[in-house]
């Protein structure tokens, strides 16, 4: 067994999209070799509705699966096939865009006005940007929650874990996507596919990953009259963490716990083409896609707005 040594590290920086909803951008339009088959994750946390309300009114889609999981809230969605619903606390939405789909996703904040979920980009492979469009939208309820022995719990949104399986299937990187709570002080191991990227990403509590060569929860800053200095090196809120390569990834959760997303996918290795929500292979395929949007042939199945 080899555990998994961190690759990078970084913190969700502001931003703002759709009708200037307020959100912390995790990662997305830089190297997407990085997390590939993953090309973008946002973080949409906000207490303050006229930051949210606005939401993300009607915008294309093609040759990516986006991932809405909602945490606190609820948002409304809607589409150019007719299909329309809400998502509400612990549901997940799994939409594969594949060859253009428009759609609207209108945040609402729960009774105190809190709302609070993340959206993660997948991207297709060549051979599936242009598969027909589809929805999987999965309630709270149906979504297997596995708790260990020392209360470490892992609810399972799609892959397999802990001899449990997701309800989202037929995803073309076949990812595992969790949501993992570790107790306070606490040390678990968490095995991951060795052919498989995989990312965490830290928004409640703290707590450190490490590689085998390293203390767990220690990292040695200085020497201080001739001793090392050893200091806690605790990853907190809004923390993405990319590992290298290995089967396993360890965590020793900080004071207050841990609580974290784990994500590993299967990476496509295909080159990438993107301009906004259009992810193609070619400049050629990405100047076709938004041809197609302005001359109305973008959407190749029966639209149907409202």
């Amino acid at each position: 067994m080899s555990i998994r040594p961190v690759k990078h590290e970084s913190v969700a920086v502001p931003a703002r999209e759709g009708a200037g909803v307020h959100l912390h951008r995790v990662f997305g339009f830089g190297d997407p070799s990085l997390t590939d088959p993953f090309l973008m994750m946002d973080d949409f946390r906000n207490d303050d509705p006229a930051k949210y309300l606005k939401g993300f009114p009607w915008h294309p889609h093609r040759g990516i699966e986006t991932i809405t999981y909602v945490l606190a809230g609820s948002v409304e969605h809607g589409d150019s096939l007719g299909n329309h619903g809400t998502l509400g606390a612990g549901d997940v939405q799994w939409m594969t865009a594949g060859s253009g789909i428009m759609h609207q996703e209108m945040p609402r904040g729960d009774f105190a006005g809190k709302m609070h979920g993340f959206q993660l980009w997948a991207n297709l492979p060549s051979s599936m940007k242009m598969t027909s469009p589809r929805y999987q939208d999965v309630k709270s309820a149906d979504i297997p929650v596995v708790v260990d022995d020392d209360g470490t719990a892992a609810r399972i949104i799609t892959g397999e874990f802990w001899g449990k399986k997701g309800p989202v299937d037929g995803i073309a990187a076949e990812p595992v996507y969790l949501d993992i709570s570790v107790p306070p002080g606490k040390r678990k191991t968490f095995k991951v596919d060795t052919y498989r990227k995989a990312f965490a990403y830290i928004f409640a509590g703290s707590g450190t990953f490490r590689d085998a060569s390293t203390p767990i929860g220690v990292k040695v800053e200085k020497e201080f009259n001739g001793e090392e200095l050893n200091i806690r090196d605790m990853s907190g809120n809004r923390t993405l963490v990319v590992f290298d390569t290995g089967d396993e990834v360890t965590v020793q959760a900080g004071d207050q716990g841990i609580r974290f997303l784990l994500v590993s996918g299967k990476p496509i290795e295909e080159p990438v083409a993107w301009h906004g929500p259009i992810v193609m292979n070619s400049r050629e395929e990405l100047m076709k896609a938004f041809e197609e949007l302005q001359t109305g042939q973008f959407i190749k199945e029966g639209a149907v707005f409202g």
